[in-house]
C-alpha cells in the first residue's frame, strides 16, 4: 500500500493531473504508436466469493472507472481498454485456476491481487505468459521475496506494515503485546516481521484456524500472558469475531488489526462497542485521502455506492498499467515491465511514483486508523 499522505496542496495538484491527465505520457496516446489491433486487455483478481468477497467490488468498480475515463479520452495508443475480471475467492487454488483462464482470454497486465496467499501461486502463471503484474493490495513480502522481475507492488510490504505498527505500539506505552494471525501468507508474515521488531514485548504468537466461528480457546491462552495490546494480522471476518470475543472476555486493552481487517464489516461483525476505539495500520482509504473529493464523487455517481479499501490503490494500478503500455509502445511484456521500472513521478493518490529495485513502494506509507463511530478514521499519520 504508499507514500506519506499528501498536504492538502500537494494532494490536490497531484489529483488534478489524476483526473485531467497529463498528455501522451498518461492517459493520452495516439494512433501513430499503436501496434496491434482491438483492445488493450487488462486482467483483475478479485475476491467475489468467499469470506472477503465485500473488497472485490471496491477494487473491480474502481479499475472500471479507471478505464472509462481513459477510454473517453482515446484510449491508449488509439486502442481501448477492457476489464475483464476473475474471482479468486482469497483461495490459492482457485486463483490460480482464475489466473489460468485470464491467461487463456488474452489479458495485457494483470491489475489484481488481494489477498496474498492467493496471489503468490499466480506469479509464476501470469509470468510464464509474459504478463506483467500491477499488484494493487496483496502485500506480503513473500511475493517481494520471490525477486520476479514482472512483479510491481504498490501497496507497502508487510515488512512496513509490522514497522509501522511496532511505532505505533511504542507510542502507545504498551508493555506486553500479543500479536495474532491465521496462519496465512500475508497475515503470518506481518506477525512474526512485528515479533521481531517488539522482542520481548512480544509476549506471544497465536495462529488461529480461519472461517472458524468461536476463538475462546484462543483468546484464553492470549489473554494468560495479560497483554496490554492485541494486534490481529488476518482479515476483517476474523477480526471482527476476535474483537468481539476479546471484550466479552472481559479484556480492556487496546486492539489493533492489519490493513486486511479493514473494512466496514468489521464493526457490523464485532458490533459496534467492541469495535469502538479499534486501532489498524492501514494505508491510505478514500476516508483518508486529502483533496479527493471529485474522484470520490465520480465514484459514487457511477456507482451509487461509496468507495471503500482498495478501490483507490485499483484505480491507480489501472493509471499505471495504461502508463507503462504507452511508453512501451505496446502491450509487449518485457517492453511493459521496462517501462514499469523507469517510472519517475508518476502522480498517483499515495504520492509521485518510483518503484525500489525490489519492485516496491520506498515508502509504505502505513497510518494509524481508529473505528469511530463503526467507522475506520484517520487517526495518526506516523509523520
Amino acid at each position: 500500500m504508499r507514500a506519506t499522505p499528501l498536504k492538502p496542496l500537494a494532494a490536490l495538484a497531484v489529483l488534478a493531473l489524476l483526473l485531467a491527465g497529463c498528455g501522451q505520457g498518461l492517459l493520452g496516446g495516439g494512433d501513430d504508436a499503436a501496434t496491434g489491433d482491438g483492445p488493450i486487455v487488462l486482467g483483475m483478481l478479485v475476491p467475489q466469493s468467499g469470506g472477503e468477497a465485500a473488497i472485490g467490488p471496491y477494487m473491480s468498480n474502481a479499475a472500471q472507472l479507471a478505464i472509462d475515463e481513459i477510454n473517453a479520452k482515446g484510449g491508449v495508443l488509439g486502442r481501448k481498454l477492457e476489464l475483464k475480471t476473475a474471482d479468486d475467492a482469497c483461495d490459492p487454488q482457485t486463483a490460480s485456476a482464475a489466473a489460468s483462464k485470464l491467461v487463456t482470454e488474452g489479458v495485457h497486465v494483470s491489475v489484481g491481487g488481494y489477498c496474498s496467499g492467493a496471489t503468490l501461486p499466480t506469479l509464476p502463471i501470469f509470468g510464464k505468459a509474459d504478463i506483467p503484474m500491477i499488484i494493487p493490495a496483496a502485500n506480503s513480502q513473500e511475493l517481494v521475496d520471490q525477486k520476479l522481475k514482472h512483479v510491481f507492488l504498490i501497496n507497502g510490504t508487510g515488512s512496513q506494515q509490522a514497522a509501522a505498527a511496532q511505532k505505533w505500539i511504542a507510542k502507545q506505552g504498551a508493555k506486553s503485546v500479543a500479536l495474532m494471525h491465521d496462519n496465512t501468507s500475508y497475515s503470518k508474515d506481518i506477525a512474526v516481521r512485528a515479533q521481531q521488531l517488539l522482542g520481548d514485548q512480544a509476549v506471544i504468537v497465536e495462529a488461529v484456524t480461519p472461517e472458524e466461528s468461536d476463538y475462546s480457546a484462543n483468546i484464553t491462552n492470549v489473554l494468560a500472558k495479560k497483554p496490554d495490546f492485541v494486534y490481529w494480522t488476518g482479515y476483517f471476518q476474523e477480526g471482527g469475531l476476535i474483537a468481539r470475543q476479546l471484550r466479552q472476555a472481559g479484556y480492556e486493552g487496546a486492539v489493533m488489526v492489519a490493513d486486511g481487517a479493514v473494512s466496514p464489516k468489521l464493526a457490523e461483525i464485532a458490533g459496534n462497542e467492541a469495535a469502538e476505539g479499534v486501532y489498524a495500520t492501514m494505508t491510505q482509504t478514500p476516508e483518508t485521502l486529502q483533496g479527493a473529493e471529485n474522484w470520490i464523487a465520480a465514484y459514487k455517481k457511477k456507482y451509487n455506492a461509496d468507495p471503500g479499501p482498495y478501490s483507490n490503490q485499483s484505480y491507480d494500478a489501472v493509471r499505471l498499467a495504461a502508463e507503462a503500455i504507452t511508453k512501451a509502445g505496446g502491450t509487449d511484456g518485457a517492453k511493459v515491465v521496462a517501462a514499469l521500472e523507469a517510472v519517475d513521478g508518476f502522480p498517483m493518490f499515495s504520492g509521485p511514483l518510483k518503484f525500489t529495485p525490489e519492485h516496491t513502494l520506498a515508502n509504505g506509507g502505513f497510518q494509524i486508523l481508529v473505528v469511530k463511530d463503526g467507522a475506520f478514521t484517520l487517526q495518526d499519520s506516523l509523520q
